[in-house]
């Protein structure tokens, strides 16, 4: 019978030893944190790869830390940039709040009440200006009325974003566009405090995940519940649009009169002013943005 040839414990002792350093070397090449990596620059074109969100939180938004917004002072002469600490932080989530935004938001009833008091008081002394009688019976209640009605007019400054969504942001594999229009707003200019009216189209390309198609509606009578100018209204629709479900690309295209054009100054009733943005796809694919344009012309 033939005598096998086992190896001894030395060998077998050896063979373990190498087997491991091995390991090691293995294991210390894959580490991230491995010298050789730490070496190596940063390379910041490598693509990122997504994972589609679940909606099981609105602070999971955007417009909960969406940064900076509407500057509190004027420029400097020449500089078309604001410095970051001329702008009003968004903390609440109210998408470009004003200088007195969060003091309305978070008013007691009471400094509801006196904000109330101090506008129709207000609103006497243009009545008495402008040549009328604030005592007479048809004026009697309308400083009061016009309080409450500016302060409905413009409740959008008392809106947090993720609450208008209310977390309607769904997964679905749609990848075609996906368009709201003829929604009517009416808002006011800033500049005159009159109304202009018209109507916005929202469009769409979902990145796997959908918003409720009101919220499309809600999201533009947010932000019309301000005083706004019309191209600062469609820019904040599309942002707003696009920070919540981070699409391919938004398109917003808004036609408007202005009755600050039509009852005073040049006067031309029957003007349409519109304004239009375009957001990723829409702005880089000409044959998408086509494709937006010619839906929202068909009837």
């Amino acid at each position: 019978m033939a005598e096998l040839n086992l190896p001894n414990a030395e060998q077998l002792t050896d063979s373990l030893h190498k087997l491991k350093n091995q390991q090691d070397a293995v294991t210390l090449d894959a580490s991230p944190t491995s010298s050789s990596d730490q070496n190596q620059p940063e390379k910041d074109n490598e693509p990122q790869v997504s994972y589609p969100r679940t909606p099981h939180s609105r602070d999971g938004y955007g417009f909960r830390k969406s940064g900076v917004s509407t500057p509190l002072n004027v420029p400097e002469s020449g500089s078309n940039h604001r410095r970051p600490e001329e702008l009003v932080p968004d903390p609440n989530g109210l998408g470009w709040p004003a200088k007195s935004t969060v003091s309305r938001l978070n008013a007691t009833p009471a400094e509801r009440l006196d904000r109330e008091r101090k506008m129709a008081s207000a609103v006497r002394t243009i009545l008495e200006c402008i040549g009328e009688d604030p005592d007479r019976e048809g004026l009697l209640r309308t400083p009061e009325r016009y309080a409450q009605a500016i302060m409905w007019m413009t409740k959008g400054y008392e809106q947090r974003l993720a609450d208008v969504i209310n977390d309607a942001v769904f997964f679905e594999d749609h990848d075609e566009m996906v368009l709201v229009k003829e929604i009517d707003i009416s808002s006011l200019c800033e500049h005159h405090l009159v109304p202009f009216t018209g109507k916005i189209a929202i469009a769409y390309i979902p990145n796997q995940l959908v918003l409720g198609l009101s919220k499309l509606a809600r999201i533009a009578e947010a932000f019309s519940r301000r005083l706004q100018v019309q191209e600062r209204l469609t820019k904040q629709i599309a942002i707003a649009v696009q920070e919540a479900i981070k699409p391919r690309g938004v398109a917003v295209v808004m036609e408007a009169t202005h009755l600050c054009m039509t009852m005073r100054g040049v006067q031309k009733p029957g003007a349409i002013t519109t304004t239009s943005c375009m957001l990723g796809c829409f702005r880089t694919h000409q044959k998408t943005r086509e494709e937006f344009l010619t839906l929202i012309k068909g009837k």
